[in-house]
């Protein structure tokens, strides 16, 4: 059988592999020369293509990427992605083999996990996971005798030992001083660890917006996520570390027709959409299976022909509606900008969180796997 090959037939997204780069070395410049980057590309690299993103990070130098499963991380390694692939969350018994088969770290999320990895007899590369405040995985860091009797477990080799923080991105004083707190307690266990005679292990505390915010606390490892993609959270974000983050990710489709809308005429699924006087509407062909939210059904707006265009009606599976009625000239075929830049104008991925209630790192992760992801 033929293989299909389409070149932004439909919908796509253009990725530029020259805005990663630049964005790594935003990251490089500002943290300390022995903090190695370890970037995550979990959720297939936060919806830009894992294997895609891992292997350009791969060409930079970076050696170490986080995931979040050990099917993700099998993906990886069976397109030759090298290096540490750390496996951020549970992992199921059954699977164990996986973690052996494809060489991942996995994450010890508590005591009991542990003992539950011990019990198996492999041996495990792991990386032990430390709840400094979050309240999500790792074992509380007030228990330093049970974290101590995860590290002298003899089928375990501990790498690495990390925690999470919850309110990095937060400036205002109360959260900065939990950040504070949190960095505190990792370094306390840290220091136990050593004192104890552990010394042959990685640390690793931030985030993106750890590292923005908390640069000078650097560990050996900087676990970046949506900022290297050149995206922050929510509009507005901005971190004390200055750099310059381009975004990788532009989203486009086509439009598929044009049709006239007469005063009073309803449009989309329950003509939630009436023209209050004659309307043109342009057809895109995109929708929410390919991760638009539904929830900007008439709100928010696309790029035509570098001009605004109103979302109106009720976003479908595979197509939206927008007002073109004030662009000249535009006709099936041509191209509607979701996420990038048309003309003078650009609607970044904020932009799209902002309208949606939500964050950039739900927008572009949920962008589907119909749509063709080409890299420059």
């Amino acid at each position: 059988m033929k293989e299909i090959k389409y070149q932004k037939g439909r919908a796509w997204m253009e990725l530029s592999m020259e805005n990663l780069k630049h964005n790594i070395k935003e990251f490089r410049r500002i943290l300390p020369w022995d903090c190695a980057l370890m970037p995550a590309v979990k959720a297939n690299a936060y919806g830009h293509g894992a294997v895609l993103t891992a292997n350009a990070l791969q060409e930079q130098g970076v050696q170490a990427f986080c995931v979040a499963s050990v099917a993700e991380g099998a993906e990886l390694r069976q397109s030759g992605i090298k290096g540490e692939l750390l496996v951020l969350g549970y992992t199921a018994p059954s699977q164990f083999d996986d973690l052996i088969c494809y060489h991942l770290t996995q994450t010890v999320i508590d005591g009991d996990y542990a003992r539950q990895l011990e019990r198996d007899g492999r041996r495990f590369t792991v990386h032990v996971g430390i709840d400094t405040g979050m309240h999500r995985l790792g074992e509380r860091w007030e228990n330093l005798e049970e974290i101590v009797k995860i590290f002298r477990i003899p089928n375990l080799q501990v790498t690495g030992l990390y925690s999470h923080l919850c309110v990095s991105d937060g400036q205002s004083e109360p959260e900065r001083a939990y950040t504070l707190e949190q960095i505190q307690h990792f370094e306390y266990i840290v220091r136990e660890l050593h004192r104890q005679g552990f010394n042959d292990f990685k640390c690793h505390l931030q985030g993106s917006y750890g590292v923005l915010n908390y640069s000078e606390y650097c560990f050996d490892y900087a676990r970046v996520g949506i900022a290297l993609y050149g995206l922050y959270s929510q509009k507005g974000d901005q971190g004390y570390a200055a750099v310059d983050l381009k975004p990788v990710l532009s989203l486009k489709a086509r439009v598929t027709t044009v049709k006239t809308l007469s005063k009073g005429e309803g449009a989309g699924y329950g003509l939630t959409y009436n023209a209050k006087m004659d309307r043109k509407i342009a057809v895109l062909s995109i929708g929410y299976a390919d991760g638009v939210p539904r929830n900007l059904s008439n709100c928010g707006y696309v790029l035509c022909n570098g001009k605004l265009a109103p979302i109106v009606g009720r976003i479908c599976m595979d197509q939206m509606m927008v007002d073109v009625t004030d662009i000249p000239q535009i006709r099936a075929g041509d191209e509607a900008v979701l996420i990038g830049r048309s003309g003078k104008l650009e609607i970044r991925a904020e932009d799209l969180a902002q309208w949606a209630g939500t964050i950039s790192n739900e927008i572009v992760s949920r962008l589907g796997e119909r749509l063709e992801r080409v890299a420059d």
